[in-house]
């Protein structure tokens, strides 16, 4: 299968600037700021030079935006000319879809699919409240899913209901796989369940992992279990929280069923009372034991407990309508967790004997050749692990991950270690010798000009945090174990003499660490 050909900047225009037709001068991104996994969708992006360069916080920003006021209970909300999201929600129609509808107008700058998943991603944050992590998996799906099923008409309409058809047309419904075939022409399509904010439910994860699309995904060399392994993780999740919402919807029924019952039993005796009470006036008014205007007034507080008590049946007969409602959405909570945790035990199935045919492939496959580095473009520093056969010069492996900062890559005790971009951000990873995927991935986001530099045992890396760039040492298993207390440049460059070491400040200036704990040296 073709592959991406991955592009360090992408483009995306200031809100406020109208795109120049036919001239690609629009805001370049940092590389270091791009983070996405593989592509089992071969992606054509666009290539060449820009004039300005957006982070990815910026670009996620927009889709945040656009997810806000839906959140706030907006059906519309963006503008036309750029970015725009219909949420089409409406009463039931068979078993047919809601969905958010993600428009790209003819004046929109993007043109890499990695900057278009950083818009999806900030606008499932900001309209659903999916985790950073979660959005970003969910996006990849759902730009795979239209990609998959753009043009297909009668998908769309089998699909989804009315209304959501209705703000669909046939010749843009899903997303081309030409980013100069998006401005004016891309009608992103995102399939709706619960479309609760901070339901892991909002999104339809069934629909986006229909058979069409794992197909697509497992085209790629590792046959897409990454991504396919964080799904199975996310449906689990959901079955676990549609569980725990069905058992606190059943305890909240049973306990409104009792409390029914309860309050209807009083109403029962009060009634009994205001007839017994009647009876007793009528009685003694005829023996003469209570005068007329005495029974007059006993008769009206009767007729006014028993009004009271009328109205108290007709609340009750209206809760006992909620409660059948409660019970009815209780057993869609449990269908729902099980079909999520049934899904879930089938692709993990499935995963399992791909990853065994993946190992079983490997197996045969002796790691032999020379460890190297082939780059994805002529001006970039990202690509592939590659194994060499020192005969001949023949690529005898290739890694599936291709976002690798090849000035990274490095080789301790046997470990291959590297800064590479995966789907949330650049980390450090280390990569299997013989099958040349990843095994270990830490949890600090690396600046994307990072060197990687080793000491003994240890590995040192520039950290990118909210506060600044700060220099990070870690051990072999990847976990930091200093942070250094100085904030340094994002082009240092370190050096090593005993325990310490000479690094770069913010300002440029030289700064003196110790290497072990990274604090100034005074």
């Amino acid at each position: 299968m073709a592959r991406f050909r991955w592009l360090f900047t992408l483009m995306l225009a200031a809100a406020s600037l109208a795109m120049i037709p036919m001239v690609p001068l629009y805001a370049q991104v940092d590389a270091g700021e791009l983070a996405d996994g593989q592509e089992p969708i071969d992606f054509i992006n666009y290539e060449g030079r820009y004039d300005r360069i957006e982070t990815r916080a910026q670009i996620r920003g927009i889709g945040y935006a656009l997810g806000t006021p839906v959140r706030s209970g907006a059906a519309n909300t963006g503008t036309g000319a750029r970015y725009f999201v219909i949420h089409s929600v409406s009463e039931s129609e068979d078993d047919k879809l809601d969905a958010d509808i993600l428009g790209l107008g003819p004046n929109v700058g993007v043109d890499h699919i990695r900057s278009l998943r950083l818009i999806i991603q900030g606008y499932l944050e900001g309209a659903y409240n999916y985790s950073e992590q979660d959005a970003a998996l969910l996006a990849q799906y759902i730009t795979i899913y239209n990609a998959v099923f753009r043009g297909n008409w009668d998908f769309f309409n089998s699909k989804y209901k009315t209304p959501v058809i209705r703000n669909l047309t046939r010749e843009k419904a899903g997303l081309a796989k030409r980013y100069d075939q998006w401005p004016g022409q891309a009608l992103i399509v995102i399939p709706l369940q619960t479309a609760i904010a901070g339901s892991l439910s909002a999104i339809d994860t069934s629909t986006l992992t229909k058979g069409e699309v794992i197909d697509e995904l497992r085209k790629d060399e590792d046959r897409g279990l990454p991504q396919r392994q964080d799904m199975v993780d996310l449906k689990e999740r959901e079955a676990d929280a549609a569980e725990q919402r069905a058992a606190e919807q059943r305890e909240a029924a049973a306990r409104e069923e009792a409390a029914i019952a309860e309050e209807r039993q009083r109403n029962a005796e009060e009634q009994r009372r205001i007839e017994e009470e009647r009876q007793q006036a009528q009685s003694d008014q005829a023996a003469g034991r209570l005068s007329d205007e005495e029974a007059t007034a006993k008769e009206a507080e009767l007729a006014a407990r028993e009004a009271d008590a009328v109205e108290k049946e007709t609340e009750l007969a209206g809760r006992e309508n909620n409660l059948a409602d409660q019970k009815s959405e209780a057993e869609r909570s449990e269908a729902l967790a099980e079909q999520k945790a049934t899904e879930a035990q089938q692709e993990r199935q499935a995963i399992a004997a791909d990853q065994q045919a993946l190992i079983n492939q490997d197996t045969a496959m002796a790691p032999t050749g020379i460890l190297g580095m082939r780059l994805e473009t002529r001006d970039g520093g990202l690509g592939r692990l590659v194994r060499v056969d020192p005969a001949n010069g023949a690529v005898l492996k290739t890694s599936a991950v291709n976002t690798i900062n090849a000035r990274t890559l490095t080789v301790v005790n046997g470990k291959v270690f590297a800064a590479a971009e995966t789907t949330t951000a650049i980390r450090l990873v280390t990569f299997n010798p013989v099958t040349l995927e990843i095994d270990q991935q830490g949890n600090d986001t690396i600046h994307g000009q990072s060197l990687l530099w080793v000491k003994g045992s240890d590995l040192y890396a520039i950290t990118t945090t909210n506060d600044g760039l700060f220099l990070g040492r870690y051990n072999t298993d990847l976990a930091r174990q200093a942070l250094s207390t100085v904030t340094i440049h994002p082009y240092a460059a370190i050096t090593f003499q005993d325990d310490l070491l000479i690094t770069q400040s913010t300002d440029g200036q030289a700064v003196l660490l110790n290497a072990r704990d990274l604090t100034k040296k005074e």
